[in-house]
């Protein structure tokens, strides 16, 4: 039976319930308590929406008030000493101001994530960057997803990608020297998810889709040696490119699954099922995560035959990226010309795709023929 997840969903709600909560916030009209409310109440529906779709597993993690890589910096303890601010009692609005500054300090640096119209925080780093723990935030929206009976997949920016995409500012300071401490507090927070019954963890590494040195493919194998035998299955997702170049590499690594982004590098799949382990899972991104529109799911189902015929039970089938990087619902357009509607799907839509490909794999095309 072919599963299904996602990478990763949207967090600005249907109608940018988010955003303006925030702005809200930012201009001292609202509370932060107020704000973690409406916070929660989007995990909740998005959650909800998951597994109303038939999702196997629900992607918990993936929120972040500001951006992904700032919450990872948090989570780790990893903050720009030039703030003074403790990691462990960072409130929201000392979060906002790593993001925004403020009187005494300037901004983090904010850049491209990828080749995507998304923005990131640097991660500012130095010989003396500690990765003691931060914030808790992460626990708490796991424990939430799980007090809801949803079986959660946490989504972490895993650890190579998160120190490939820092900086330094000191001269000569090689940031590879920090990868031990930072393996062991990536194998702290696995463990403290596996405590809390936690089975599958997704660690997204797009770098492995770069043209990477000798020293940062090392990296690789250093960090997630570190990671084996932490009692949870690894999921190391891939996506923006194709990562086959390093596919025998990566197959080596000890972790239980692979994510590829099979919409911007359909090709890959080749280099990857020479190596790809016997147990492995495969999660297949077909879904497009980064545009608007409807899929052709007969092509896609042409496409998944021969894999789920080789594969069974280890395919997984997920959008070949998180969806955040596009609208959460077509519900709230009411004023869409019919016929342009029918062309598009939102990040919802996207998981109704999902949904119809697994029955038609599972159950045959006969099972959702309508829907094809």
């Amino acid at each position: 039976m072919a599963r299904t997840h996602i990478p990763g969903f949207p967090r600005i709600g249907a109608k940018r319930e988010l955003k303006f909560a925030q702005e809200a916030f930012w201009r001292g009209e609202s509370s932060e308590a107020a704000l973690r409310e409406c916070a929660a109440g989007l995990r909740k529906t998005h959650w909800r929406l998951q597994a109303d779709a038939g999702l196997d597993l629900v992607a918990a993690g993936d929120f972040a008030y500001y951006d992904q890589m700032l919450g990872t910096s948090a989570l780790l303890g990893a903050l720009p000493a030039r703030f003074g601010f403790d990691p462990r009692t960072l409130t929201l609005a000392q979060y906002f101001e790593l993001a925004r500054g403020n009187a005494a300090q300037p901004a983090m640096e904010m850049t491209k994530w990828f080749d995507t119209n998304y923005h990131y925080l640097v991660p500012e780093l130095g010989p003396d960057t500690r990765f003691d723990g931060g914030v808790d935030w992460l626990f708490d929206e796991i424990d939430e997803a799980l007090a809801l009976g949803h079986r959660v997949k946490p989504v972490l920016v895993g650890p190579v990608t998160w120190l490939w995409l820092s900086k330094t500012h000191v001269t000569g300071f090689d940031r590879l020297t920090l990868l031990p401490r930072l393996a062991a507090a990536y194998r702290d927070i696995l463990q403290r998810l596996h405590a809390r019954g936690i089975e599958w963890v997704q660690l997204d590494e797009p770098a492995l889709c770069l043209e990477l040195d000798g020293a940062w493919l090392d990296a690789y194998d250093t960090a997630y040696a570190a990671l084996a035998d932490c009692g949870v299955k690894l999921l190391l997702a891939t996506y923006f490119d194709s990562a086959a170049d390093h596919a025998a590499r990566a197959a080596a690594l000890p972790v239980h699954g692979f994510h590829l982004d099979l919409v911007r590098a359909p090709q890959q799949w080749q280099a990857w099922r020479e190596v790809l382990p016997a147990d492995a899972v495969l999660s297949a991104g077909v879904i497009d995560g980064r545009n608007i529109w409807r899929a052709d799911l007969r092509a896609i189902l042409a496409r998944l035959a021969p894999l789920h015929a080789e594969l069974g039970d280890r395919l997984w089938l997920a959008p070949s990226c998180s969806l955040l990087h596009v609208p959460v619902s077509l519900a709230p357009e009411t004023r869409l010309d019919p016929e342009i509607r029918n062309w598009l799907a939102f990040a919802t839509e996207k998981l109704d795709e999902l949904k119809v490909l697994a029955a038609a794999l599972n159950d045959g095309d006969a099972a959702v023929a309508d829907a094809l």
